[in-house]
């Protein structure tokens, strides 16, 4: 149940939790001593509110709140100073007007609603309508044992939900699943290891190589030698992975939460024969059904661990439809759009990123020390004026400033940049469940289910926080205060005021935010389990497609029309015969590559079991490097799938082509610049 009390001009945490409350350790003690180093004489009144807030915090008759968890323990006395002191610099300035107030309503839910919400995000929507469409059933056909439990699991609720009602008669779980009992009987993916982001080739074991931070995966630390080192697979669906149920116990009361970097694992990336692929190397519809997946996954992936998923429900904002904050992202991109096609991060927020990449990256105490609060309201509303007209100074800006409205940005949004529905859930993960790996396999997931503006433009914010980490012998912020600075922007939102108890919950927060900056690169890998569930998926709708049209008259009459052709007698000497790269006949193992930008513009290709998609690059770029097209020049050109079971797929340099060919036999292959 959400707890809210009612106070004008302040701030609220995401972070719900209706689950049964236990004492905080080390909370008890304060959180701010003493003015740090860095800090603008300005700042004294938000440390005497933060003092207050730590009085309030440390009083005996402050309710519990939350299970004890390792982001939760105890805390040194200084170790969340400066989150605290970030919420009182952000309540200062909504009380000075600088920032307009927007509150998010939450909707109660009946019995049965968030099971039907469900099912339509999950594209599962036929489950409720009844009506046998394809989508559906080519989804149904690719879930593992776990994902089809899960599905069964809300799709019960639902239909016991709807006959105690008695609203209509809905279909029986039997008629979808095929079962006479309450277990999923259907085809399943199979549980065992499939080669990275294909399907598993028979008789093929697939054959891994370490990813180093110098290939494409950053998964260690920055600096010291870390404790831990454990080794990530994306092959096995994380659900199924789960065959022990971690404990979930309270931890005991000297367990302490080690903020220095060096405390979290460093993660092993296995490459397999299909290398890896980042969010934007697929196309944006299989993008949709990666989604779909992720969500039925992670649903599976809790239940698998005994933990409820809860989302919360959010009577949607519409915001402001002009100007630069304030505005949701997909306005902002549409209006961006006009300006630069094709661009997936707003214009506005990529300048205040290049400002403090450009300048403020080794400035001491960037983000942590504010920016003047008269200062930071004229640049706002000097911005809002002049930044579309390209007459605004960039020179005139200050870099703590710049951070002052960085953070704005972020803060005004009319929906959180990490979408608040399913924000409780990793929250609850993190305080139930210890293990870093099971919390960051739950994070991976949520990630896959942001919304395209809100993953881009998070990612892109996260690159730029890496970097400040990465000059923290400059600049004096390394990963713990990064993340406390950020975390009351990214997870508290403008509206009623925060009680007691989900104050509390700003450890946990902060914990989010260190591993979404530690381990971005590879939160922004979509899991190959997933991709090749997605090619399941569009080989079951393709082989439902050649259904439909084999009683499709006209079909029929083309296809006798075909085979009458290709019965005729030889073509007579002389007749003109296309080249063998142009017939349907192509021998296996052979593909032909298309290159519109070269002048060179295709090649017949015979792959063998060592080459790789940058190997053909080479070729391509050996034959072609001195009649290239003006276009192609300057830009970092990438090796293409597309069609057959996949949209369209940007290759791995480094993956093997005759696995991928094998993977998808039907798909043309093209050379072209990689989507920025």
């Amino acid at each position: 149940m959400t707890m809210e009390m009612k106070d004008s001009g302040s701030v609220v945490l995401t972070a719900y939790h209706p689950h049964s409350p236990a004492r905080i350790p080390g909370m008890e003690q304060s959180f701010v001593q003493d003015v740090p180093p860095g800090h603008s004489p300005g700042s004294r009144k938000s440390f005497s509110r933060c003092r207050r807030i730590n009085r309030m915090l440390s009083n005996e008759s402050v309710p519990p709140a939350f299970s004890r968890s390792n982001s939760q323990a105890s805390m040194d006395s200084t170790s969340m100073e400066d989150f605290w002191c970030e919420v009182e610099s952000i309540k200062e300035s909504r009380e000075d007007g600088s920032e307009e107030a927007m509150l998010l309503e939450f909707k109660p839910a009946d019995e049965g609603e968030l099971e039907a919400e469900w099912l339509q995000d999950v594209g599962l929507s036929t489950l409720i309508s009844g009506a046998e469409e394809e989508d559906g059933q080519a989804l149904l056909s690719t879930l593992t044992r776990t994902q089809a439990a899960a599905v069964q699991k809300r799709y019960n609720t639902y239909t016991q939900t709807l006959r105690k009602k008695n609203k209509h008669t809905v279909r029986d779980v039997r008629d979808i699943f095929g079962t006479s009992d309450s277990s999923p009987t259907f085809e399943t993916v199979p549980v065992s290891p499939v080669s990275s982001n294909g399907i598993q080739l028979p008789g093929q074991k697939p054959v891994w190589k370490s990813v180093s931070s110098k290939s494409c995966l950053d998964c260690g630390t920055d600096k010291g030698s870390p404790s831990i080192t454990e080794e990530l697979s994306y092959d096995v669906s994380f659900s199924e992975s789960i065959t022990v149920l971690p404990k979930t116990q309270e931890w005991p009361k000297n367990q302490r939460f080690k903020k220095e970097d060096s405390a979290l694992p460093k993660f092993i990336v296995r490459k397999s024969r299909f290398g890896l692929t980042e969010v934007g190397d697929l196309s944006s519809e299989d993008m949709k059904k990666i989604r779909y997946l992720s969500l039925i996954e992670l649903t599976a992936f809790y239940d698998a661990l005994g933990v409820e998923l809860k989302r919360n429900r959010v009577e949607r904002v519409r915001g402001r439809e002009n100007g630069l904050f304030g505005v949701p992202l997909t306005v902002l991109l549409e209006n961006d759009q006009k300006k630069v096609p094709g661009i997936k991060v707003p214009l506005i927020f990529q300048k205040l990123l290049l400002k403090l990449e450009e300048t403020g990256l080794e400035t001491e105490g960037i983000l942590r020390v504010p920016g003047s609060a008269s200062r930071v309201k004229n640049l706002h509303q000097e911005l809002e004026a002049k930044f579309y007209e390209d007459t605004f100074d960039w020179d005139q800006v200050r870099n703590n400033d710049a951070a002052g409205l960085l953070k704005m940005f972020i803060r005004e949004l009319p929906s959180p940049l990490f979408t608040v529905e399913y924000l409780p859930a990793f929250i609850t993960l993190v305080e139930k469940i210890s293990k870093i790996k099971l919390q960051l396999q739950a994070l991976h997931l949520l990630i896959m289910l942001m919304p395209e503006a809100n993953r881009d433009t998070a990612k892109a914010f996260l690159q730029f926080l890496k970097k400040v980490v990465a000059n923290e012998g400059k600049n004096k912020m390394n990963l713990w205060n990064v993340s406390m600075i950020v975390a009351p922007n990214l997870f508290i939102y403008k509206g009623k005021r925060a009680n007691q108890q989900e104050m509390q919950a700003a450890a946990t927060t902060a914990h989010i935010v260190r591993l979404l900056i530690r381990y971005q690169d590879i939160l922004w890998t979509v899991p190959s389990f997933l991709i090749s569930q997605v090619r399941k998926m569009n080989e079951a709708a393709m082989n439902n497609s050649k259904r439909q049209l084999m009683f499709d008259k006209g079909v029929r009459k083309l296809l006798r029309r075909k085979t009458m052709e290709r019965e005729r007698p030889e073509r007579p000497e002389g007749a003109v015969t296309f080249p063998p790269y142009l017939q349907s006949d192509i021998p296996e193992g052979v593909i032909r590559v298309y290159a519109p930008l070269h002048s060179k513009v295709s090649m017949a290709i015979q792959l063998n079991s060592q080459t790789k998609a940058k190997d053909i690059l080479a070729r391509f770029h050996c034959e072609n490097s001195h009649g290239s097209s003006q276009n192609m020049r300057g830009q970092i050109q990438s090796l293409h799938e597309i069609g057959g079971n996949i949209g369209q797929h940007c290759l791995d340099p480094d993956a093997f082509m005759l696995d991928v060919y094998h993977a998808n036999p039907q798909a043309e292959w093209v050379i072209k610049p990689k989507a920025s």
